[in-house]
């Protein structure tokens, strides 16, 4: 009989109220994994869209998900054990990382449990100055924010255009972000930031003060000024927010600039931006374990700092998805491991 572990599993899609903490099968470790025991778990955008089963997807994308699943990529945690094939981490390190992403989307990561299995290449020795809840909450959001700006990281095909994204050089530039007190948002300011960028942030009221901390340049409150009636000659904007107008970004970009979407479903300024030059750029943020060892000195030193918007127990997965659900969240979400 093998051996069980606490774990919030999914038996069906639907809402926060299907996510089940239960006794479920500790998983083993494979050639080339480290098992961990994890302290605590990062939530992120896909966690719901899974859980949710892609709704928003076209039927023909849709998962067809084996049940139970579990979800989650973002952990921190302890070394339990390693396959015998792995280098770089024994029992006891301290680890974090973001675990099979995007290859596990539409299965899920296995990180909303006590124990984990991931790839070692997938993980990096946790910053030492940073607890397990802030070192969970990081790699997801600030990969995508390192991979959109500072370097891609892999030559994977980018599913959502024919070429690959390339970063353009921030020091010295103007660079807009919107969304930036959402989780992606916060980080890819301090990114840029810590790259020498000029730092316009485009976010809620609610986000001043703490943007203000992080020493952006310029501050707009999307509820009481339109970007595009104020900013010009931006030399890029990052968009992390997704959903309809996005072309009004290309109103706020200097000719010969780039607009980077994080989610660019539904934009629909291509011809626009050629007309003027701007380059229009995505891609899929992906697991990368020697990224998050590189930005780890960032974390350690403070220069990047998470900010946490609120912490659950994993038997409370469904209330922290409820908390997500809300909206307007500031940082990130995180759940336990006692």
């Amino acid at each position: 009989m093998s051996e069980t572990m606490k774990a919030v599993r999914l038996h069906a899609f639907g809402g926060p109220e299907v996510l089940t903490y239960e006794d479920a099968p500790k998983p083993d470790v494979r050639p080339g994994e480290v098992l961990v025991r994890v302290r605590a778990v990062g939530l992120n955008p896909p966690d719901w869209y899974l859980r949710d089963g892609y709704r928003a997807l076209p039927p023909e994308w849709r998962p067809d998900s084996d049940f139970p699943l579990i979800l989650g990529t973002d952990i921190s945690g302890v070394v339990e054990a390693t396959a015998a094939n792995v280098a770089g981490f024994r029992a006891g390190d301290e680890v974090y990382g973001m675990v099979r992403f995007p290859d596990g989307v539409m299965t899920g990561g296995g990180a909303y449990a006590e124990y984990v299995s991931a790839p070692a290449a997938h993980l990096a020795h946790k910053p030492a100055g940073l607890d397990h809840v802030h070192a969970a909450a990081a790699p997801m959001s600030l990969l995508t924010a390192w991979q959109f700006l500072v370097a891609l990281g892999h030559d994977a095909p980018n599913p959502f255009q024919d070429v690959p994204h390339v970063p353009v050089e921030l020091e010295g530039q103007t660079v807009l972000v919107n969304g930036a007190g959402g989780g992606v948002g916060h980080l890819a300011v301090q990114v840029a930031k810590a790259r020498g960028a000029r730092v316009i942030a485009v976010a809620s009221a609610r986000n001043a003060a703490m943007l203000g901390q992080f020493g952006v340049h310029q501050f707009i409150d999307y509820r009481e000024t339109m970007v595009e009636e104020v900013i010009r000659d931006a030399d890029l904007v990052l968009d992390a927010v997704g959903g309809p107008r996005m072309e009004r970004f290309l109103e706020v970009i200097r000719p010969g600039g780039a607009l980077f979407l994080v989610n660019p479903l539904g934009f629909e300024g291509h011809e626009a931006a050629a007309k003027r030059g701007i380059r229009v750029s995505s891609t899929q943020v992906r697991s990368n374990g020697a990224q998050l060892a590189q930005v780890a000195a960032l974390l350690d030193r403070h220069t990047v700092q998470v900010v946490i918007d609120s912490v659950f127990p994993l038997s409370e997965a469904s209330r922290a998805h409820e908390r997500a659900a809300e909206g307007s969240i500031q940082g990130k979400i995180v759940l336990t491991v006692s």
